[in-house]
């Protein structure tokens, strides 16, 4: 549960971003967001709505073009693309809707890699992707390769990536767009454990369904936030 009083994580102040044509295209418009700690917030809208323009801003993949984005504290607006990449490492966990991981690495491998840009010796890598690989049900598995894995296991492991670098901010974008019902439903009760634990989630979602197991959820429609 969230805290009174509970710092942000995300703050979006009058954030917009418009593609450059003839005429130019508003996809994210005037929007205000605070995300605080120990939140889980879902995202959700349809196709076309601006909500993966809106992720790849929260991620630090692309800059809004008008307004402000505060993540922890930190104005990211003007930060130059190196200082962009620095906290997404050290700030930011992903998980992707097709999982990413290397077909020729090992889960544990896998896992490890959430800690490559942060500087760790591959040791401590290693410790902290097995300690998670514990915490989502598959240490068991960490010498197996990703194709012998069901999808459920495979958003695992991409969650306990995600978790390494011990993120402020966990982005999941469509995280059980390829999975069956049961492992869809597996993969959110993990979200909410995680956040009961105090981990801060902002979800991406089609599906008002899946968007129902935050704790808080927001509409995305043309490009403007609605609750």
């Amino acid at each position: 549960m969230t805290a009174a009083g509970a710092p942000a994580v995300v703050e979006l102040e009058g954030v917009g971003r418009t593609f450059g044509g003839n005429p130019p295209v508003d996809v994210l418009r005037d929007v205000d967001l605070t995300v605080t700690e120990g939140e889980f917030l879902a995202i959700v809208g349809p196709s076309g709505s601006g909500k993966s323009t809106l992720l790849n801003v929260l991620g630090l993949l692309d800059s809004p073009t008008a307004g402000h984005y505060r993540l922890a504290g930190i104005d990211t607006t003007t930060a130059g693309e190196r200082r962009r990449a620095g906290l997404r490492a050290a700030r930011l966990g992903f998980v992707f809707q097709a999982f990413q991981l290397l077909p020729h690495l090992t889960v544990l491998e896998n896992a490890s890699l959430g800690g490559l840009y942060l500087g760790l010796s591959g040791r401590e890598r290693a410790l902290r992707a097995e300690r998670l690989l514990d915490r989502v049900g598959l240490a068991h598995r960490r010498r197996a390769r990703p194709a012998t894995l069901s999808g459920g296991e495979r958003q695992r492991v991409a969650i306990a990536r995600a978790l390494v670098a011990g993120p402020s901010l966990l982005l999941a974008d469509e995280p059980t767009g390829n999975l069956d019902t049961a492992s869809a439903a597996s993969v959110l009760e993990l979200f909410e454990e995680l956040h009961a634990e105090g981990t801060t989630i902002l979800m991406i979602t089609h599906d008002p369904g899946v968007a129902a197991r935050a704790s808080r959820g927001v509409r995305i429609v043309d490009g403007r936030l609605s609750a």
